[in-house]
């Protein structure tokens, strides 16, 4: 019997035995492989391969090394520095009206084909010509410049006798271009002959698209071959700085800018002073967009115009006008130029409801020619404006 309990209890061994070594056995074959060694932080960085750098795409971020403190010591961190903006390159300026002619055609074909369309009438009586002056006033060419156009047009269609088309839109054409003006200067004055850099100012009333006209009119230099530098002093209006420094960073321009709400003065001061100093043609400073009824601000417009001329005399203001106003952008015109001597008009929005006539009643408001005109939203719709070209555009072909 003593014989039979020892061969059960060595039995039941064996067995345990076999069952831990099974279990060892599965257990060794779920267990993860053992972690990589740490790195040797105390060993120096590989050296690099000449032509890693270039190697490098432009627009991919940079990565570099730091140390950065740990509770356990120091440890080297890989840091990604944000990529550089790509520069643009502008489209060039030459015969960019030319280029935007449909559109501007497509919006303001309604006054040359109108007038076009009375003048061909069999008989043009009084009720006609009364007529012909309505669509110059509603194109808002004003009333002076309308009563001008239509005793010319009378007196020549009467001598002219016959009136074909192709005979028709030459004449209005030539009147036109006549109330229009061929012999004014239309360029940007940004090359003073004495010194460097170029001064120019701009401003205009909120909402005429002053600061967009100003990032523009940079890409308009900057495709001519100049350098620019921005001058952030509408202070007043939140992000205009923002805006202005991105229409900057495309075209590689840079952007002095102060605090928000800070005086617009010292901005426009500090703007021309780096010019001066990096040695840029052309700087240009945006100013707020003031409401041409608060007195106050008005003075303060004038108060920058001093400051800057400390440093040099400007070379142009633009008076930026939303062209959809008609006659209310002639009121403020009116009194910006009181303020400032305004050398320059840019009309924005003139393929929009914009009526044409606007470019001549401004003209003979201030007695400054407009020498850019805003076709679109794109970064590349500010145009020198061209009398011929526009006129084309007017009366179509």
């Amino acid at each position: 019997m003593e014989t039979v309990i020892l061969a059960v209890v060595i039995a039941v061994v064996v067995l345990g035995a076999l069952g831990g070594l099974v279990v060892g056995s599965r257990r060794k074959k779920s267990l993860p492989p053992p972690p990589p060694a740490a790195p040797d932080i105390t060993a120096p960085p590989a050296e690099p391969h000449v032509g890693d750098e270039a190697e490098t795409p432009r627009d991919e971020p940079r990565r570099t090394i730091e140390e950065v403190d740990l509770p356990g010591g120091s440890a080297p961190v890989v840091v990604e520095e944000p990529a550089a903006p790509e520069i643009e390159i502008p489209e060039p300026t030459a015969g960019r009206l030319v280029r935007l002619r449909a559109r501007l055609s497509r919006s303001q074909n309604a006054l040359g084909k109108g007038l076009l369309t009375l003048l061909s009438r069999e008989h043009l009586d009084d009720e006609t010509w009364e007529e012909i002056e309505d669509t110059l006033l509603t194109a808002d060419v004003g009333v002076q410049p309308t009563t001008e156009l239509v005793d010319q047009l009378r007196e020549r269609v009467k001598v002219l006798g016959t009136r074909t088309p192709t005979e028709l839109r030459g004449l209005l054409r030539e009147e036109l271009l006549k109330l229009i003006g061929t012999d004014a200067d239309r360029t940007v004055k940004t090359e003073p002959e004495d010194r460097k850099p170029g001064i120019v100012m701009v401003v205009g009333v909120n909402g005429t698209g002053k600061t967009t006209t100003t990032g523009k009119l940079a890409r308009v230099l900057v495709a001519d071959g100049r350098t620019v530098v921005l001058g952030a002093a509408d202070t007043f209006r939140a992000a205009a700085a923002d805006q202005l420094q991105t229409w900057g960073e495309r075209v590689g321009a840079y952007t002095v800018r102060g605090p928000e709400a800070g005086d617009p003065a010292s901005v426009a001061f500090d703007a021309v002073k780096e010019g001066k100093e990096m040695g840029v043609d052309v700087v240009l400073i945006d100013t707020a967009g003031r409401l041409h009824t608060k007195t106050g601000l008005m003075d303060e417009l004038g108060k920058v115009k001093r400051v800057v001329e400390k440093h040099a005399p400007l070379d142009e203001v633009l008076l930026v006008l939303d062209a959809t106003t008609g006659q209310n952008g002639l009121v403020q015109a009116r009194v910006f130029a009181e303020v400032v001597d305004i050398t320059g008009i840019v009309l924005t929005k003139l393929d929009g409801t914009a009526k044409g006539g606007i470019v001549i009643a401004v003209q003979r408001e201030l007695g400054v020619p407009v020498k850019l005109i805003g076709l679109g939203e794109g970064a590349d719709d500010l145009a020198p404006f061209e009398p011929e070209a526009f006129v084309d555009a007017l009366i179509g072909e």
